[in-house]
């Protein structure tokens, strides 16, 4: 039986740190976790039905404006030059997922990275998934200060890199598990062919609307459903405005 319980302590320690939304102050994070979903590696039918749906999307939406025209993908890119990044060497996941669909399409790689990819092309929403039992803690979008080890391949050999000062990452106790943003995630939480728990956080800015990105987390829902008899979701969305993410001031501090 899954514990909802345990999943919504989980998302009570999520944070976004005040000197991103000083960056997009319309940024908003919506973060799903899900326990109960069965072992699986292959893609599958239903699987591929969607990848083969979000392809056709991507071509249909590309068709009459490039991919830097998209205004999802704008916002991203300019996003991405306020922290310093270059999007056209550093692209979001977004585009680069656009990119791919409308090209030579979608990469298949197991049932769970296979649903989020085409959700977030679907959506235009950047999507990560990772394993939910492989965090150290609650994660955390914060700017970087340029010491914390982010775990990834180089040329074909495990090493430890460190982000930029100031660049945005998530991370937990134990380093970053995704660098710029949504770039490129580590391989200490990446979701594997054992995973049962996950999280699946859906980056938004305008003109992505909250009903846009709820409607997102309800398609992923959906899916996540046929993945096991006993799977179970809870969701936080972390926005400026969030009372929890910024607490009134105490009067006993005035």
């Amino acid at each position: 039986m899954t514990d909802l319980n345990a999943l919504r302590t989980f998302l009570d320690g999520a944070n976004v740190a005040p000197e991103v939304f000083a960056l997009r102050p319309d940024y908003r994070a919506l973060l799903l976790v899900a326990d109960g979903l069965e072992p699986g590696s292959a893609s599958d039918d239903a699987s591929e039905a969607l990848l083969l749906t979000a392809e056709a999307g991507a071509r249909a939406s590309l068709a009459a404006r490039p991919v830097d025209q998209v205004p999802q993908v704008a916002s991203w890119r300019a996003v991405y030059r306020a922290f310093g990044a270059k999007p056209q060497r550093t692209r979001n996941s977004l585009e680069a997922l656009l990119r791919r669909a409308a090209g030579d399409g979608l990469p298949r790689v197991n049932r769970l990275t296979d649903l989020y990819n085409a959700i977030s092309v679907l959506h235009l929403i950047p999507l990560g998934g990772e394993d939910l039992h492989r965090y150290t803690g609650a994660p955390r979008l914060v700017r970087a200060t340029g010491s914390e080890p982010f775990d990834t391949v180089a040329g074909g050999v495990d090493v430890i890199e460190h982000p930029e000062a100031g660049e945005v990452v998530w991370c937990d106790e134990a380093g970053v598990t995704c660098r710029r943003w949504n770039w490129r995630q580590a391989r200490r939480t990446q979701l594997r062919d054992d995973t049962t728990a996950a999280l699946f956080i859906l980056d938004a800015l305008d003109p992505i609307t909250d009903e846009a990105l709820h409607a997102a987390a309800d398609d992923l829902t959906e899916h996540l459903a046929r993945l096991g008899p006993d799977v179970g979701t809870v969701r936080r969305l972390l926005a400026a405005q969030d009372p929890a993410q910024n607490p009134a001031p105490d009067p006993a501090d005035a």
